[in-house]
């Protein structure tokens, strides 16, 4: 049986549910959008547009793996403490982090968008920079999104980075100090294990981010967000199911896995692909 919302939701919860509406969105269908609006372009009178963002963007190709294009105005938009209620969301201060260093922070669990991750490390709707002053997060994300046009643009304001050995070396040695890299050490893989009640982490043969710290001389940070795991109900996929198999072996193709999930809707609470409001508490330490 569908539950619907009521209709008397206050304008404030309607404004967090669009808040995390366009951040779903954009993490599943603007990618494919920007990749469509660049070739539409082409094919029009505007294809010198497309023409001229490709000579930017051939100009631009290394800025990913350089520590991006963070634009902390877009760190701070309002929009994103409108998401952090929705949940809500908070970030936990366990530890001082020495601004004249840098740090490699292992975070678990990737769940499966990354929400607490995204919300603490590269907005400041939870009070990053409050808490860590003189502490810059920069997020790891696969080099795939990195080579969508438009879309690359816009994941780099918010800190995010490409997951290779150059960009970490480059922000470990090469920003100064004050950086933190933020790794999800389970990766794409860890977020098929994604589900209510339960956190399986993948560790084995993911200590590279080890390996980096001490070449860097950079100290490590644990991070853990409790509650990640809540947001979303995954289609049972045991190790050795069928539909494990096939997402294993998609994952080795493309670079990303595939969770079958789904959470609440917009304007019922039975199905869609809106995450639960379910409190998400990241710690770090």
């Amino acid at each position: 049986m569908v539950e619907f919302a009521p209709l008397s939701v206050p304008w404030e919860r309607r404004l967090q549910t669009f808040a995390v509406l366009q951040w779903v969105f954009s993490f599943l269908a603007l990618g494919q959008i920007c990749i469509g609006v660049f070739t539409f372009l082409l094919f029009t009178r505007f294809w010198l547009l497309s023409v001229l963002y490709a000579t930017w963007w051939f100009l631009d190709r290394d800025k990913p793996r350089r520590g991006g294009r963070r634009v902390e105005t877009i760190r701070c938009w309002a929009i994103w403490k409108y998401m952090r209620d929705y949940f809500p969301a908070s970030l936990v201060k366990t530890a001082e982090l020495d601004p004249s260093r840098n740090y490699i922070a292992g975070f678990h669990p990737h769940g499966v968008l990354a929400a607490g991750a995204f919300l603490s490390l590269c907005t400041e709707s939870t009070g990053f920079s409050f808490l860590f002053p003189g502490i810059h997060p920069y997020l790891m994300m696969l080099n795939l999104w990195f080579r969508v046009p438009f879309f690359r643009d816009y994941i780099m304001c918010s800190g995010l980075v490409t997951s290779d050995k150059e960009s970490a070396g480059h922000i470990l040695s090469k920003k100064g100090n004050g950086n933190l890299l933020a790794i999800i050490v389970g990766g794409a893989q860890e977020a098929l294990d994604a589900r209510p009640g339960a956190y399986t982490l993948l560790l084995r043969n993911r200590k590279g981010f080890i390996r980096l710290a001490l070449i860097h001389g950079a100290a490590l940070v644990p991070i853990f967000s409790f509650g990640e795991n809540d947001l979303f109900t995954q289609v049972q996929n045991f190790s050795d199911s069928w539909l494990r198999r096939i997402q294993n072996q998609l994952q080795k193709i493309m670079g990303i896995s595939l969770p079958l999930f789904h959470g609440r809707g917009i304007f019922q609470y039975s199905f869609g692909l809106m995450p639960y409001r379910h409190p998400i508490t990241t710690i770090g330490s």
